[in-house]
């Protein structure tokens, strides 16, 4: 089994110190979006926190995989966002491609975001 991790998980590690427990032979990755949304935030980021933040999300980028979108993701983030549509139950467009990924049945992988760190992780 394989985990996902959200940038809201990543962007907690690095403003608390936060610590995330995983089985010993499990994979961790990012998608590709959520390398995006954690340079967004080194951008983003007050000119006094901005080489800290740097630093830390380049170690991440170095030393977690990081999965591209494809035309197979894009085939399940399609059928994604029409069952959570037609259920009225849609969620934030980079979570929804974030969430792709796990679904996809060729891979054993589950998404990990911060609201699910207390509960189940999809």
């Amino acid at each position: 089994m394989g985990t996902f991790l959200d940038a809201s998980v990543l962007i907690r590690l690095e403003r608390t110190g936060f610590t995330l427990s995983l089985a010993d032979d499990e994979d961790v990755a990012i998608a590709a979006i959520t390398a995006s949304e954690l340079l967004h935030g080194v951008h983003r980021a007050d000119p006094q926190r901005r080489a800290q933040r740097e630093a830390f999300v380049e170690h991440v980028l170095r030393v977690l995989p990081t999965y591209p979108f494809s035309l197979e993701t894009a085939r399940v983030h399609a059928r994604l966002w029409a069952d959570l549509a037609a259920a009225g139950r849609l969620i934030g467009p980079h979570d929804l491609l974030l969430a792709a990924r796990p679904a996809n049945p060729q891979r054993n992988w589950r998404f990990c975001a911060t609201e699910h760190l207390g509960g189940a992780v999809l």
